[in-house]
Order: structure tokens, then sequence, then C-alpha cells
């Protein structure tokens, strides 16, 4: 029998129209690549892709980045977003780029396929 809450407990466990969706992104840059390029091009990536798309990003790296996007507000990212960032970054260059499926950022982690 499912637990029936009240709105603000659904807000407060960010549960049914709460639910945050977001996705993992992994990339590499080449061998080699300068410090001042990979600066460039994550600030790139921020402005370009992130910022106005109303996404968030949290990660970190030198020359092996992985993070997570979300959107900056409530909501669900939905696959748009999943093509936008990963086309973003293949068409720049850069190397191993993978984004996983959608997943629920409070309560579930994506588990890598073998």
């Amino acid at each position: 029998m499912a637990i029936k809450r009240n709105q603000r407990q659904r807000k407060k466990m960010h549960l049914a129209e709460f639910q945050e969706l977001g996705f993992l992104v992994n990339w590499q840059f080449a061998e080699n690549t300068a410090i001042e390029q990979v600066d460039e091009v994550v600030d790139r990536f921020i402005r370009d892709v992130i910022q106005p798309n109303g996404l968030a990003y949290e990660g970190s790296g030198y020359l092996q980045w992985e993070g997570l996007v979300c959107l900056e507000k409530l909501g669900k990212c939905d696959e748009s977003h999943r093509e936008l960032v990963k086309n973003w970054l293949e068409s720049n260059g850069l190397q191993q780029v993978e984004v996983s499926a959608l997943f629920d950022i409070w309560w579930d982690y994506p588990v890598k396929e073998a």
C-alpha cells in the first residue's frame, strides 16, 4: 500500500510533482591539453550550454571530467537536454563523451552497464 503524503511532505522529500531528474556526464580532453585551453572550453560549455538552457552543472576534473547536470530550478531534465550537452561536447573536440540516462537525483543513481 502506497503512503499518502501531503504537498509539504512531497516537496520536502522531492517526490511526485517535486521530483528532479538529471543525468551524469563524463568527457576527456586530449593528452597534453594546456590548462588554459581546458579552462576556456569548460567556461564556454557553461556559458553556451548550461546557463542559457536553465541548467546547473556540478563537476570537476582536469583532463578527465565528470559531473551532474540538472535544472537550475525544481524540475525535470529531458532527452533534449541530454542530447544538447552530448552534441556540444562532441562538436567541440572532446573525447569519450558519456551521458547517462535520466535519473532521480535525490533517490536514484545510475548503474553503469557492463
